[in-house]
């Protein structure tokens, strides 16, 4: 396995659990049979769970791009330095983006963000 593809299987198991802590908040705010079914009024969540629960979305429309230039690149038997460099970037950028953005930690969220965006960037110019 390329030093590429096991970023893309660390982000991915970064991403697949993510859900976990706000769906256990979810369970002690709503109680288990609210949490499970379709309340009409249910209780908010906790707002740390709420920006977790953003930062998975945002996580997820994310894995998309980086999965497909990753396994692009893999299919193109296209690996170097500049994209190992980039896809371990990206697995740490998306965990200080996840959790700036939980605990709201201003600029350090965006920040974060932006350095994810780069290394898909730097991803596709290693591509064209």
């Amino acid at each position: 396995m390329t030093s590429e593809l096991m970023s893309l299987t660390w982000v991915t198991t970064l991403t697949a659990v993510m859900w976990m802590p706000y769906i256990l908040n979810m369970i002690a705010v709503r109680g288990l049979v609210n949490a499970v079914g379709y309340p009409d009024d249910p209780e908010p969540l906790s707002p740390w769970a709420a920006k977790m629960q953003a930062a998975h979305s945002n996580a997820i429309e994310n894995l998309v791009v980086f999965a497909a230039l990753v396994l692009i690149a893999d299919a193109a038997d296209i690996s170097n330095a500049t994209t190992v460099l980039a896809c371990q970037i990206y697995f740490w950028a998306r965990l200080v983006h996840l959790l700036s953005y939980t605990f709201a930690i201003p600029w350090v969220r965006t920040v974060s963000f932006v350095a994810g965006f780069a290394c898909q960037a730097v991803l596709i110019l290693q591509l064209v």
